[in-house]
């Protein structure tokens, strides 16, 4: 195939990754406004498609770790081609809408890393990967980050409820609509940076790029416009786990989530991290799940999100070698993928639509503006049976 049109084909699908990153990735930052009533669902996403779109152009730190330090590549290393990136954007294509079908807030980076290294492992061995970025970047972040922010939600999450009177705690709101912005710029700054990261490893691996240079101008332009209009799509499955999902949510706790969330995020794109924000929001929710008194963890839930995490990198990896695989063989290969992969999307699609989750489905009662109604008393009538 000639090398511009595998070009082409693997940036098509880099920014559709892009873009289902993007709607995967909205209950980061909204989930927690929307449950709580701080904001409205359309305006939510509104304002983190927005900033999403801001945020992409605020650093390439870890665009650089995906372009030149997890894959080695260049006259120095292994080479990796376009083919085995376009394998491995299948996989985690394909990883995060089964995970979007059924509401599970799993790592879109950690999708990318596994197809990533999947279809690396086969095309080009083991020695295509380098294991210190890998452990350093990667897994070191994917452990300590969700721990660390939810132990920062569940202090501010006490400290906010010793300090203020419950009639007070309503205006808390109102941060909400502060906080809530700052995790969708920061996750601009950190998971759009990903897919420029993919894209300029292409183009260095079919030489239009010198090895070690970061993206292009128009690299971080159109990832930064795909990952704004999946934002805007609403991802409103995974919304509905993180909001109500996981615990309860009072205007006071997601003032902390949110803070939490966009602090460790901001810290870890500055150190170049290719942290999973996913994991980060929900180690927040659980957070303030354990710091307000009267509040409990949806333990199961949590678990099943647990999961998530530890199988998102292999499950996306074994689809991105199997995809390697068959598109090594040739053209014919590739050609076999992207049907397979297409037929796969769509199907999810259709099927997503058959038990339909929508905005309106994750337009919950403000729970901590809604005061529980009073049950009626049983009226006692003197001879009644």
């Amino acid at each position: 195939m000639d090398i511009w049109l595998m070009v082409a084909l693997v940036i098509a699908l880099a920014l559709f990754f892009d873009f289902t990153n993007g709607f995967h990735d909205t209950a980061n930052a909204m989930a927690t406004p929307i449950a709580t009533g701080a904001l409205k669902p359309k305006v939510a996403v509104t304002i983190a498609a927005t900033l999403n779109l801001v945020g992409a152009f605020l650093s390439t730190e870890v665009a650089r770790t995906i372009s030149g330090g997890l894959i080695r590549e260049g006259s120095n290393g292994v080479r990796i081609t376009p083919v085995m990136i376009f394998a491995g954007l299948i996989g985690a294509i394909l990883w995060n809408l089964v995970s979007w079908l059924f509401g599970l807030p799993s790592s879109s980076s950690h999708a990318l890393f596994g197809g990533l290294i999947g279809a690396a492992v086969v095309g080009a061995g083991f020695g295509s990967i380098d294991l210190s970025v890998l452990l350093s970047k990667i897994v070191l972040p994917a452990v300590l980050a969700p721990v660390t922010a939810g132990l920062v939600a569940f202090l501010a999450t006490r400290i906010a409820y010793t300090t203020t009177k419950k009639k007070q705690r309503g205006g808390f709101r109102y941060g909400q609509m502060f906080t809530s912005s700052l995790v969708a710029l920061a996750h601009g700054t950190n998971d759009a940076q990903k897919t420029m990261g993919v894209v300029t490893l292409t183009l260095i691996a079919a030489g239009f790029q010198p090895a070690g240079s970061g993206p292009e101008v128009w690299v971080i332009v159109v990832c930064a416009l795909a990952i704004a209009l999946g934002t805007y799509t609403g991802g409103w499955r995974i919304i509905r786990t993180l909001g109500t999902g996981l615990t309860e949510i009072e205007p006071g706790q997601g003032f902390a989530a949110e803070a939490a969330t966009a602090a460790s995020i901001l810290a870890s794109t500055h150190l170049g991290f290719a942290l999973s924000t996913t994991q980060v929001a929900s180690g927040s929710v659980i957070g303030t799940g354990i710091g307000r008194k009267g509040a409990s963890v949806r333990w199961r839930t949590a678990g099943h999100i647990g999961i998530g995490w530890l199988i998102t990198i292999p499950a996306a990896g074994l689809v991105g070698a199997l995809a390697s695989w068959i598109a090594l063989a040739g053209v014919a290969g590739v050609v076999v993928d992207a049907v397979a992969a297409f037929v796969a999307i769509v199907g999810i699609f259709l099927y997503s639509r058959r038990s339909g989750a929508a905005a309106r489905a994750v337009a919950v009662e403000p729970t901590a503006l809604v005061r529980p109604k009073r049950r009626k008393r049983a009226r006692v009538d003197g001879g009644g049976s």
